[in-house]
C-alpha cells in the first residue's frame, strides 16, 4: 500500500510552478545558485507561516527535527539558518509578489459567486490600509515619524471572497489618497473608501473611467443642494440630495454633480454622510454598500493575527517585503484549497489544523474533513473568521 507524501507536500502541489519558474526567470533569482533555490526558499517561508514560526532559528530546529522528510518536502538541500537570512535579503522579492499575484488570479474565479450582502453585478472593492510598525533603529529604510519606523499595507479588497486583488507595500509616510495614482480603476466596478480618500481630482478620474465610488464625506466640505429626492427615514435614510461643490480647488477639480447620501444605521446608531457619483442605486444600496467596507478593516485584523507580518525575518527592505508577499500568497493559496476540496470549514480552522499535521502522511481531505462538532471545538467566539 502506498503511502500518502506528507500534508506540507499535497498542500504545496497545489501551487502552480510553472508560474513561479517564470517569475524567478523574470528576475532571475536562481542565477549562480546551486543550492537552496528560489523554490526551497519559498517553502521554508510557507511552512514558518503555517507553523506561527517567530525567528529564523525556529525555522531551522524545527526543520531539522524532521531531517528525513525533508527531501519529500521539496527542500533537497536542507536549511541553514544564514542561508534563508541570505535568500530574504538578496533575492528580489518581486518574485514573491508576481507570485501571489498570480494566485490571486486563479483564487478569484472561484468566489466569484460568494454573496458579500448587497446584489449587485458589478464587482465591488473596498480600499484601505493597514500600518504594521517597526523599530526605526532596526528598519532605518522604513520611514513613518521622528522617532518611528512602519510599513503600510495599502489593499484593495474583492468583496466577493475576500480575496485582496490590488497591494502595495509603502513606507509608513505616504499618504493613503496616493495610491489612488497607482491603482488602475476597472470599467463599472464600485471603489467603497474611507474620507482617508477624498481627493476631487483623483476621485473624478475615477468617474471618467467610468467607474463608480461610495467614499465617507468630511465635515468641511462646501457645496450647494440642487435637489432632494425622496428620503424614507423609516429605513434610515435621513436625506438623498444631488449637489454641486462650491469649493475654489474641489469645484474645478470635480466639474460634475455628485449625490449626496445621509444615512442612519439603527444596529450600531451611528450615521455617516456618503458621497458618489451612481445616480440609479437606492440610497439604502449606497449607504449598504458602504457598511460592507468593514469587510477589509477586518482582513487586516485577521492577517495580523494569524500570519506572520508583525515579526520579521530580516530587517532589509528587501526581507521584509519578500516575507509579506509569501504570506499573501499563503492565504490565497489556503483560500484556494478551501474552493477545490469543498471544505466548509472556515479559513482560521484550516490553518489551526494544518499547523499541527503539516509532517503527517496522510490524504490532506482526510485531515481536513474532520466532523463539524470536533472543528468547532478548535474555533474560540473571539476568532476572526473570514470565509464563514
Amino acid at each position: 500500500m502506498n503511502t500518502p507524501p506528507t500534508i506540507f507536500a499535497q498542500l504545496m502541489a497545489h501551487l502552480p510552478l510553472h508560474t513561479f519558474r517564470r517569475c524567478v526567470e523574470r528576475y532571475q533569482g536562481d542565477r549562480k545558485i546551486k543550492h537552496f533555490t528560489c523554490l526551497e526558499q519559498y517553502y521554508c517561508m510557507a511552512f514558518a507561516q503555517l507553523t506561527y514560526r517567530e525567528r529564523l532559528r525556529d525555522i531551522q530546529v524545527c526543520l531539522r527535527a524532521h531531517q528525513g522528510k525533508l527531501y519529500h518536502m521539496g527542500l533537497k538541500s536542507g536549511m541553514a539558518r544564514n542561508t534563508l537570512a541570505n535568500a530574504n535579503q538578496t533575492r528580489d522579492w518581486r518574485i514573491f509578489a508576481d507570485f501571489a499575484l498570480a494566485l490571486i488570479n486563479i483564487a478569484r474565479p472561484l468566489y466569484l459567486n460568494e454573496d458579500f450582502g448587497v446584489e449587485l453585478d458589478n464587482t465591488v472593492y473596498a480600499l484601505d490600509s493597514s500600518t504594521i510598525d517597526l523599530c526605526l533603529a532596526s528598519f532605518p529604510w522604513a520611514h513613518f515619524r521622528k522617532n518611528k519606523g512602519a510599513i503600510k499595507l495599502h489593499t484593495l479588497l474583492d468583496l466577493r471572497g475576500p480575496i485582496p486583488t490590488f497591494i502595495y507595500i509603502s513606507d509608513g509616510k505616504l499618504h493613503d489618497v496616493n495610491v489612488l495614482d497607482i491603482l488602475e480603476p476597472e470599467l463599472g466596478a464600485y471603489y467603497i473608501m474611507d474620507r482617508g480618500y477624498i481627493d476631487f481630482e483623483r476621485l473624478y478620474r475615477i468617474h471618467q473611467t467610468p467607474a463608480f465610488f461610495v467614499i465617507k464625506a468630511k465635515d468641511n466640505m462646501r457645496f450647494e443642494r440642487i435637489y432632494s429626492q425622496p428620503a424614507n427615514k423609516d429605513v434610515g435614510l435621513i436625506c438623498d440630495q444631488i449637489i454641486r461643490l462650491t469649493g475654489d480647488q474641489s469645484a474645478e477639480n470635480y466639474p460634475e454633480r455628485l449625490r449626496r447620501v445621509h444615512s442612519y444605521d439603527q444596529e450600531t446608531q451611528t450615521d455617516a454622510v456618503l458621497l458618489t457619483n451612481n445616480f440609479l442605486l437606492p440610497g439604502t444600496t449606497i449607504a449598504k454598500l458602504y457598511k460592507c467596507r468593514w469587510q477589509v478593516e477586518l482582513f487586516f485584523k485577521w492577517i495580523k493575527q494569524h500570519l506572520r507580518i508583525k515579526a520579521f525575518f530580516g530587517t532589509s527592505e528587501n526581507a521584509v517585503k519578500s516575507q509579506v508577499w509569501i504570506a499573501i500568497s499563503v492565504y490565497v493559496l489556503v483560500a484556494i484549497i478551501k474552493k477545490r476540496l469543498g471544505l466548509n470549514l472556515s479559513l482560521y480552522t484550516i490553518l489551526q489544523i494544518l499547523s499541527l499535521s503539516l509532517f503527517e502522511k496522510m490524504p490532506i481531505l482526510q485531515a481536513l474533513a474532520g466532523d463539524e462538532p470536533l472543528m468547532s471545538k478548535i474555533e474560540t467566539p473571539n476568532q476572526l473568521n473570514l470565509f464563514g
